[in-house]
């Protein structure tokens, strides 16, 4: 009786704790660590056995600490990888520059973007030669500015010839090749406003021609210097790039991709014969051994290799292939989505997201 009362009694003082208690045990959070994977490519993740780093890294431990989240890191050989391993359910998130796709966006759930970045090709930059130097002089363009101008000079210099010859023989002989000669050079410093005053018209109709070329030579001096100008810099410019103007120009080229990315996916869309590779690594290793004529992947990290290698024979191709965003993913069947994009949006209007970019990049890297 005495055990029966004792124990009625305890039952009568623990109820009113028994519902707080449940509440306690019902509010801790799961201890497991969250399985994150990271893909990707410099500036956005780097990473070796022990250490990971990189803005998708930085910007991912930022969003975790804000909303308390206990994580591992797990490295993955490939964006493509990663991303069958978030639908296989072995990785709860993925994080690095993933681009969003509608072809992705029917397999995974994808957050907020947070970088906006361009697909561009890489392609070799010819040494400088003194021929390379001097070959744009011998375009049909120039060549063509050149001869216009002798024969408007020898144009004017027969013209002079012709009104000076015989009353002013000593400066513009009666011999032909003599005479036209002597009105091409008076004709020539004349153009160039030079006028040494070894050569001059006595008549009138002399006078009336040199008249007349003065006013012109005023208004097209200029227009021609300027445009032969403009020619021999445009020449010298497109030399190494000339090969690559359009994302048209791809068709049918050797172009070395890494395999899952979606810059392979443009590199098919344009017809380009691939060479698959499984990092940008090797990829750039067929550019440079002269298998590949370019390496087509993402502008941040091909800026972010020529920023850390300036002494490879590189450079970006100067034409617009596409834009893509990057996201983390995560399984279509998940609940942090929402709370990863309020504190997304919140790094990016803080400008903290900026910060990390910048500190990443050792300031020397543009979108």
């Amino acid at each position: 009786m005495v055990r029966l009362f004792l124990l009625s009694l305890f039952l009568i003082i623990a109820y009113p704790f028994s519902g707080f208690l449940l509440a306690q045990t019902e509010s801790i959070p799961n201890e497991n660590p969250l399985k994150v994977g990271v893909a990707g490519s410099p500036p956005f993740a780097k990473y070796n056995e022990q250490t990971f780093q990189g803005i998708s890294v930085e910007l991912w431990q930022e969003i975790a600490e804000i909303n308390n989240l206990q994580y591992q890191l797990i490295a993955q050989p490939g964006v493509k990888a990663g991303i069958d391993q978030v639908i296989a359910g072995e990785l709860d998130i993925l994080i690095g520059p993933v681009s969003i796709t509608a072809e992705r966006f029917q397999k995974v759930a994808f957050t907020q973007p947070y970088f906006n970045a361009k697909i561009g090709l890489l392609i070799s930059r010819e040494k400088t030669s003194v021929w390379s130097r001097i070959r744009p002089i011998f375009r049909v363009a120039v060549i063509s500015s050149v001869g216009g101008l002798f024969f408007i000079l020898f144009i004017v210099g027969n013209l002079i010839w012709l009104a000076e010859s015989r009353r002013n023989s000593e400066q513009f002989p009666r011999h032909y090749v003599k005479g036209v000669g002597n009105g091409m050079w008076f004709a020539l410093v004349t153009l160039t406003t030079v006028g040494y005053g070894d050569k001059s018209p006595v008549t009138k109709i002399g006078k009336a021609i040199t008249s007349a070329w003065m006013l012109i030579t005023m208004v097209a001096a200029s227009s021609l210097t300027a445009g032969i100008a403009t020619v021999m810099t445009l020449l010298l410019s497109a030399e190494t790039t000339e090969q690559f103007k359009q994302p048209e120009d791809i068709r049918g080229k050797q172009i070395a991709v890494i395999s899952g990315t979606t810059g392979e996916k443009w590199a098919q869309t344009y017809e380009a014969r691939l060479l698959p590779s499984p990092n940008l690594d090797q990829a750039l290793e067929r550019l440079k051994s002269g298998q590949a004529q370019g390496v087509m992947f993402d502008v941040p990290a091909l800026k972010y290799y020529l920023y850390q290698h300036p002494e490879a024979p590189f450079q970006i191709a100067d034409l617009s292939i596409a834009l893509e965003d990057y996201g983390f993913v995560l399984p279509l069947d998940n609940d942090l989505i929402r709370e990863l994009n309020i504190a997304i949006v919140e790094l990016k209007q803080s400008g903290r997201l900026e910060e990390i970019m910048n500190r990443e990049i050792q300031g020397d890297f543009d979108n």
